[in-house]
């Protein structure tokens, strides 16, 4: 018997939050594997850490940033598509735009991201600590604060308009806001570095919300859907 109520058509919210988390992680394992135990360096680093570690691990390099630029794919479908869900479920509030707006920032700076550390991997901008300063630099903003302000719009987006119209339960949404602030508040790193330690933060709990979220709404049926007390079974 064909089924009478409409139903959502798009991507799995959840096999787009899987892939999206499975290729960052990765990421970080292929790097972690082929550095062979060198410690990671950051943009304030001495120059000749910097140049010894562009210069000896430009295999790290490359995979690790190829596979960050992959996972910005399933992340900006998954905005969209849990946009579209959202729509789908009857919710009209300008949260959704705010929602789309955020994804689609993370996932473009995460991009930009990737694609940056990538080029740190060529000989040649190796050979310029100038040159690999100002490159890693904006990698690591872009994989840093932009992606965490992004994702927090995202998560804050999603969780505001879930709670007027009783998407998600309360928790999960709490859970959505605390990303959300601590993405917000991740831009503070760009005047005071301590604030960076915000950024994993959004990163990772936003991790589990996500697939919380992507769980939960995938479940969530639209109010004409459900059946009245008299009419179940």
């Amino acid at each position: 018997m064909e089924n009478a109520y409409p139903q959502f058509r798009g991507p799995s919210l959840i096999l787009l939050g899987t892939i999206h988390i499975l290729l960052f992680a990765a990421g970080l394992v292929a790097a972690a594997t082929l550095r062979r135990g060198a410690p990671y360096v950051n943009p304030f680093a001495a120059a000749e850490a910097l140049r010894a570690f562009f210069e000896q691990n430009p295999s790290a390099v490359r995979v690790s940033s190829f596979f960050l630029f992959a996972s910005a794919v399933p992340l900006g479908i998954f905005a969209v598509t849990m946009v579209s869900r959202l729509r789908f479920l009857g919710v009209r509030a300008a949260g959704t735009n705010i929602a789309l707006f955020g994804g689609l920032t993370a996932s473009n700076a995460l991009i930009f991201s990737g694609l940056f550390g990538w080029v740190l991997s060529l000989p040649d901008v190796a050979a310029s600590v100038s040159m690999i300063r100002a490159i890693l630099f904006l990698s690591f903003l872009f994989g840093g604060a932009a992606y965490a302000v992004g994702f927090g719009l995202l998560a804050a987006g999603v969780s505001v308009t879930s709670y007027f119209s009783h998407l998600l339960p309360r928790w999960l949404i709490a859970l959505g806001m605390l990303v959300a602030v601590a993405g917000e508040f991740a831009s503070l790193s760009l005047v005071a570095y301590p604030a960076n330690f915000l950024i994993p933060i959004t990163r990772y709990l936003g991790f589990i919300w996500l697939l919380l979220a992507a769980v939960k709404l995938t479940k969530s049926r639209r109010p004409e859907q459900v059946p009245h007390a008299a009419e179940a079974p």
